[in-house]
């Protein structure tokens, strides 16, 4: 469980966190990041000791490239020092140095499936970006909506008449498409869901996950939040009180 922390981004000029505490693991992260949220999910789920120190990724702060020079989150550092980036790999990593309760298969051949699902999902996150940009600049963007339904359908296959992308319990491949989801109605795309019945169920039975509850913020928030975002000047610390 994470350690209680200011939730504040910290940004250029701010003074270094200290050591990680003992016996926890550190994330990097920013409250509104879907690919941060993916660790952030594994964490939970996993019952892992951690804190989390927030980024502001317009105004990174110089230690924090030398963590990762890509200047991207999530980031985990171990208490020695270890830096592990790219949010598969840190969920990944996680699974395997924290053995309690595993989210990939141990079967090679359903972990790979589980691999070669979320090298198709990428292919799908650019229109959760794609399509309100352009609405945004006043484009038309039904082609890239009937590309989206298309990819959607075809997910809805994959999922067939299972719980869970993994079978009757969440796994891995769960979580690491769920932060998208999460955002549809924000981002205004639940009618690219139409025919996806099965997609739908899925997500009803994600929204009944702890971690998911735990973690998710409501539509409302998100929306404050991207409207600065698309304002240029996004407010990474929306609705954070201390």
């Amino acid at each position: 469980m994470p350690l209680k922390s200011n939730q504040r981004c910290h940004r250029l000029c701010s003074a270094a966190p200290g050591p990680v505490p003992k016996d926890h693991i550190r994330l990097y992260s920013m409250r509104f990041c879907p690919f941060a949220q993916r660790t952030r999910l594994v964490l939970h789920a996993k019952g892992i000791k951690h804190d989390i120190i927030n980024i502001n990724l317009k105004n990174k702060p110089d230690w924090f490239l030398e963590k990762n020079p890509l200047g991207l989150v999530p980031v985990l550092e171990t208490q020695s020092g270890q830096v592990i980036h790219e949010s598969p790999i840190t969920c990944e990593y996680l699974d395997e140095a924290y053995p309690q309760k595993k989210l990939l298969p141990s079967d090679p051949f359903q972990k790979a499936q589980q691999k070669m699902l979320l090298e198709d999902f990428s292919k799908v996150t650019p229109f959760f970006y794609k399509i309100p940009m352009g609405k945004n600049k006043g484009a038309d963007v039904s082609e890239l909506q009937t590309e989206l339904k298309d990819k959607l359908t075809h997910l809805n296959k994959m999922l067939g008449n299972k719980k869970f992308f993994g079978g009757d319990s969440i796994t891995m491949i769960d979580y690491m498409m769920w932060p998208w989801f999460e955002r549809m109605e924000m981002l205004e795309l639940k009618p690219c869901l139409d025919s996806s019945p099965e997609l739908k169920k899925w997500i009803e039975h994600m929204l009944e996950d702890p971690s998911v509850k735990a973690i998710m913020f409501s539509t409302e928030i998100y929306k404050a939040f991207y409207k600065t975002y698309m304002e240029g000047i996004p407010d990474y610390d929306y609705g954070v009180l201390e």
